[in-house]
């Protein structure tokens, strides 16, 4: 569907949503915040969520609640922490990440679920079409796959003679074979040869940084999976053991030591799940939203990191930059 035509839905008059929502006990709504991650490493991403609820006029604490449940990085925690909050029949159910968005749509039919998803939601069962979600689950696509190209061409960019690169994936992460086939299709196209390094734990990075060295690839990029996002310092500090440049999907990479990061602007994301959630609590049905697509993007260079890599950044990166770490 082409972008005006989701504005136009976007501006269209709400539907009641007649079940969870009204079926609260008490004077106040009750939103449910599930995450993938824990509270302390992406405090600034609740914040924003707490900014778009502000937006459609509801303030923590004065005429909403939230009830947090974050999985501390672990998504096998996700089915539970979202069968909790089932139980506890709040209002809606705001899941940050694709893997969380899952759990909430599997524990619930009728409370309502707004995501923020990496993952294609159509192509994971999350939503019917884009325009028309249908059932009880709308919000947020981070195109993540499309993004994957783009991080590739920045690489070409940055390292011009640079010939073979690796993907880094998580498999628990739904989008990943999306974002590799469309890293090996730019990477055919660049003339580049490219390489799938998985890794769902901590541990798991270890090996998968002594698999990119044993390939003498020239730099990696790594999926927008939100366990990655988790253990961003742990990347920064493995790319500079092995000075590698690395390419990453979102700000929270080059603020931690990562080198640069091309992607959709995360806080805004949120900020607009927290207004799809204040939208629900004032009776628009999520069937009716269309998933939303991202049209803020950021390119973060961390140019200390950049010097200790021993790169010289080219200007033509630096003048689209919309934030430069020094």
């Amino acid at each position: 569907m082409k972008r005006r035509e989701l504005i136009v839905l976007l501006g269209g008059a709400p539907v009641a949503w007649p079940l969870a929502v009204r079926a609260q006990r008490g004077p106040m709504p009750v939103v449910g915040f599930l995450h993938y991650a824990s509270a302390h490493t992406l405090t600034h991403l609740a914040d924003a969520f707490r900014r778009g609820l502000q937006q459609a006029g509801y303030i923590e604490g004065q005429n909403v609640a939230i009830e947090y449940r974050w999985a501390e990085g672990h998504y096998d925690r996700l089915p539970a922490l979202a069968a909790d909050l089932e139980r506890r029949r709040v209002g809606v159910i705001t899941a940050g990440g694709s893997v969380a968005a899952q759990a909430a749509k599997n524990a619930t039919t009728t409370i309502p679920v707004v995501f923020t998803s990496g993952a294609d939601p159509v192509a994971t069962g999350l939503v019917a079409s884009l325009s028309r979600p249908g059932g009880n689950v709308s919000g947020m696509s981070l195109l993540a796959a499309e993004m994957a190209t783009k991080r590739l061409e920045l690489i070409r960019d940055l390292l011009p003679r640079a010939r073979a690169i690796a993907m880094i994936t998580n498999p628990a992460f739904p989008g990943s074979h999306s974002e590799m086939a469309e890293v090996e299709a730019a990477g055919r196209s660049l003339g580049m040869q490219t390489h799938k390094v998985v890794a769902g734990n901590p541990s798991d990075l270890d090996s998968a940084f002594a698999t990119l060295s044993q390939l003498s690839v020239d730099a990696f990029t790594v999926g927008a999976d939100g366990f990655f996002i988790t253990r961003r310092e742990q990347f920064a500090a493995l790319a500079a053991h092995y000075a590698l440049p690395g390419i990453y999907p979102f700000p929270d990479f080059p603020a931690s030591g990562g080198l640069l990061s091309y992607g959709l602007d995360l806080e805004d994301a949120y900020r607009q799940a927290g207004v799809y959630t204040g939208r629900i609590l004032n009776g628009a049905n999520p069937a009716d939203l269309p998933v939303m697509q991202p049209t803020k993007f950021q390119l973060v260079i961390n140019l200390k990191t950049a010097k200790v890599l021993g790169l010289t950044v080219p200007q033509s990166i630096l003048a689209r930059a919309d934030e430069v770490i020094e």
